[in-house]
């Protein structure tokens, strides 16, 4: 048995996501075995300085914010391993996806977090830098948890695994996660609109907490189908997504698009209608692109415990059983955090770490750059 440690942080931008997990070596199967999870929320002041970066920054602003970014994720490190009772000296390798500051593949992809700064503050060798390999070979850099749902997550039916971060990306995993006809991409946005719009119209707020805001408005339905006819949505996979595209820019139009088409739209209104843009669009990405004779959908991630995302993806979706990941298996917050320990075995026993069919890259590539303790 191998143990690894998964560090994650998302588009969210609400914090690190730290995983201690052990792997079999030998068996057929990997058997995972989740010994700890801790999630490291971002102070108000790291999140604006991360927020900054995705719009903007010098060549100094970066530098240290690799640095600063590749100490909190080493401290979360630290702190799952004391979790977990698990001695450093007995962790085979970090995989850490660090942080995305710009993806545009099929031409280049940018994740902050410097490895050496987590191998120097853990001893322990570190595994980063996941997508770039997968971009160089032409593919979409993402997303890359596939891996892991079809290893690890994979049942006796066809099965969609959604994950609500701050962008929304879906695997459709065969029966005993076949490889060959796992398909994944991402849906659109998460929870990121959903959060800069509350930001944006409550300002002492970062998330609509519980999903109280949106349960108490009314959506602008029409507004949602108007969004939904972007290229985006209509394009059909592999293809990825993120907070380029769901900007600021995006998020203001949403406002204005509302107040617009609704004089009497109210707070409650425009978040509730952000929250139905993400629930119809997994909705819509479902019939647009799943042929396949899906089961159950398990949800997973921050969008997870919104109530009232929830209740209208279960609404957009019905008849299709929609769970909780947490039902079937462990807490959903914890699952890309295990994904990107899972990455970082493969890198070490040097097998492949991306699904072709899922990000488009000209074949199977081993991910990950290995920086030594």
């Amino acid at each position: 048995m191998s143990v690894y440690v998964g560090l994650m942080s998302g588009t969210s931008l609400d914090g690190i996501s730290a995983a201690v997990v052990r792997f079999a070596d030998d068996a057929p199967r990997l058997d995972p075995q989740l010994l700890a999870f801790v999630s490291t929320p971002y102070t108000s002041a790291q999140r604006a300085r991360l927020r900054d970066a995705l719009t903007g920054g010098t060549a100094q602003a970066y530098c240290r914010l690799a640095f600063d970014l590749g100490d909190w994720l080493a401290t979360a490190a630290v702190a799952v391993l004391a979790e977990a009772g698990v001695p450093r000296r007995d962790v085979r390798a970090i995989g850490s996806h660090g942080q995305t500051i710009w993806h545009e593949p099929p031409h280049s992809t940018w994740q902050l977090g410097a490895a050496a700064v987590i191998a120097e503050r853990t001893g322990i060798d570190v595994v980063s830098d996941f997508r770039a390999r997968d971009v160089a070979a032409n593919g979409q850099g993402a997303p890359l948890v596939p891996m892991a749902d079809a290893l690890l997550f994979a049942s006796g039916e066809w099965r969609a695994l959604q994950n609500i971060g701050g962008i929304g990306n879906v695997t459709i995993v065969p029966p005993e996660g076949a490889l060959g006809g796992v398909r994944a991409f991402d849906t659109g946005p998460g929870v990121a609109v959903i959060d800069a719009v509350v930001r944006a119209l409550m300002p002492d707020l970062e998330y609509d907490v519980d999903g109280r805001l949106a349960v108490r408005g009314r959506p602008v339905a029409r507004l949602v189908d108007e969004l939904l006819a972007a290229p985006y949505f209509a394009a059909p996979p592999p293809k990825s997504t993120g907070r380029e595209l769901f900007d600021a820019g995006y998020v203001d139009r949403l406002i204005a698009r509302c107040r617009e088409a609704s004089p009497d739209c109210t707070t409650h209104d425009i978040v509730a209608t952000a929250t139905l843009l993400t629930a119809r669009s997994i909705a819509d990405a479902y019939r647009r692109f799943l042929p396949e004779p899906v089961a159950e959908v398990l949800v997973s991630g921050g969008g997870a415990k919104n109530p009232a995302l929830i209740a209208m993806l279960e609404r957009e979706l019905a008849p299709l059983p929609v769970r909780a990941f947490a039902d079937r298996y462990f807490d959903g917050e914890a699952k890309e955090a295990v994904a990107f320990a899972l990455l970082a075995h493969l890198h070490v026993i040097r097998q492949p770490g991306n699904v072709p069919r899922a990000t488009g890259a000209r074949g199977p590539r081993v991910l990950g750059t290995l920086t030594p303790a």
